[in-house]
């Protein structure tokens, strides 16, 4: 896959195009991708992928602090690369971007910069100013241009039409399997290592303690989950803890990320790990003394492996 910064001096075979903003890249979008993939080939072309760099809704929404979402940027990346596509064209969004009508978007970047012979867009699929732009609109600005225009159905799954929303959703409701299934992949956050209270390891199961590298990524429910640990670039079981810790912290409000690894005893502090969410063992839950919560951590290692094995 090659990169593109911006939409200048692109020099395409015949390019097939899609775009979206493709949070999470899961099985709905490469739905899309796979649909433009086989046209590309069809047509003796190049398949091309455009994003958009922030997501549209950090630079259009006032309150985006609070916004999250299944990927990073860099994540995307990655996932977009792993679908086969050619070319992945890089658009910046702000404000004046954002004002630019869906005519004209089409005029003056998908037919005048990029030379797009066939367009494929999904089935919910709006953009331009307001988001005005749905497919009627879309179809009828490209095709007096010579463009090809053509929509893809959602794909279904579970008598759903899965989306990133409904994936966002399993997730905060603490269901990283049926997520995992929308996803088709497992999902994962990044984060780094600081220093805790080190309360875990008083309990005899020392934790690393999480940072994440993007405030934007979504963090699953509070709860305990049986996880894949990469650290150093190797993979180990482990089980995490996202919550308050109640039993430990008696006034705690501020959420913390904690993983215990299974077998591993490194100085990992200031290093980046990442956090795999294979399976959800139980709700937080305040118990009357660390003394009852070390026993039930020792009975989540036990389900953790076995689930994990």
């Amino acid at each position: 896959m090659v990169i593109h910064e911006g939409y200048k001096n692109l020099n395409l075979e015949l390019p097939v195009v899609t775009l979206g903003i493709f949070d999470g890249v899961h099985r709905g979008h490469r739905f899309l991708i796979d649909t433009m993939i086989a046209r590309a080939r069809e047509t003796h072309g190049e398949s091309v992928a455009i994003t958009f760099r922030p997501h549209p809704r950090l630079v259009l929404e006032k309150e985006s602090s609070e916004l999250r979402f299944l990927s990073t940027f860099d994540e995307k990346i990655l996932l977009l690369a792993k679908t086969g596509i050619d070319h992945l064209v890089i658009i910046e969004f702000n404000r004046e971007f954002s004002m630019i009508k869906a005519c004209d978007f089409v005029r003056e970047v998908l037919i005048s910069k990029i030379r797009t012979r066939n367009l494929i867009v999904g089935h919910d699929h709006h953009f331009g100013y307001r988001g005005e732009g749905n497919f009627e609109t879309i179809k009828d600005c490209a095709e007096s241009s010579g463009i090809l225009v053509e929509q893809v159905g959602g794909f279904q799954y579970d008598g759903g039409t899965v989306s990133s929303s409904m994936i966002r959703e399993k997730l905060l409701k603490g269901n990283p399997g049926k997520a995992n299934e929308l996803l088709g992949y497992c999902y994962s956050i990044k984060g780094i290592v600081i220093e805790g209270k080190k309360l875990g390891r008083k309990l005899g199961f020392p934790t690393a303690n999480i940072r994440l590298i993007d405030e934007h990524k979504l963090v699953p429910a509070d709860g305990v989950y049986a996880v894949e640990v990469i650290a150093n670039k190797l993979k180990y079981k482990g089980m995490l803890s996202i919550g308050t810790n109640p039993t430990v912290n008696k006034d705690a409000r501020e959420r913390s990320i904690e993983v215990n690894i299974f077998v591993f005893d490194e100085d990992i502090y200031g290093e980046e790990i990442e956090v795999i969410f294979r399976f959800r063992l139980r709700d937080e839950k305040k118990f009357d003394n660390p003394g009852q919560l070390s026993r039930q951590m020792e009975l989540d290692k036990e389900v953790a492996l076995q689930l994990l094995s």
